[in-house]
């Protein structure tokens, strides 16, 4: 079982930067594929990006590509999401979410296993 609380979300202005963070319970952490998912209000669920479990190579939406980067510390048991450039678009609820170990890294989120609660990302024009 893994556990994932994130972390880092706010309030912030368009063209401003937020970091959120996932921290995971399980010894495990390292052999999962990560991923970060959001939604808005009134949309379906989407994925923003994901890191490997051995790369770590990253992937990420076209819609994010070039402003938001994913990172993991395997020592801390912890995946990042440095978002920089931020646009009202980017608004949503955001998740993190781990794939079964040793599987590769999937787009669609009926592929991860595991999920945290959620942290709101606002960005204000």
């Amino acid at each position: 079982q893994v556990q994932l609380v994130e972390s880092g979300g706010g309030l912030v202005q368009a063209g401003g930067s937020l970091r959120l963070s996932c921290g995971a319970s399980a010894r495990s952490f390292s052999m999962h594929a990560m991923g970060w998912f959001r939604q808005a209000p009134g949309k379906e669920r989407e994925f923003v990006g994901a890191i490997d479990w051995n790369g770590p190579s990253t992937y990420y939406a076209d819609s994010v590509k070039g402003r938001f980067t994913i990172s993991r510390d395997n020592s801390q048991k912890t995946v990042y999401l440095q978002m920089n450039s931020l646009k009202p678009e980017d608004t949503a609820v955001y998740y993190c979410a781990a794939e079964k170990i040793f599987s590769s890294v999937s787009y669609s989120s009926n592929d991860y296993d595991y999920w945290g609660q959620g942290t709101q990302v606002t960005v204000s024009s």
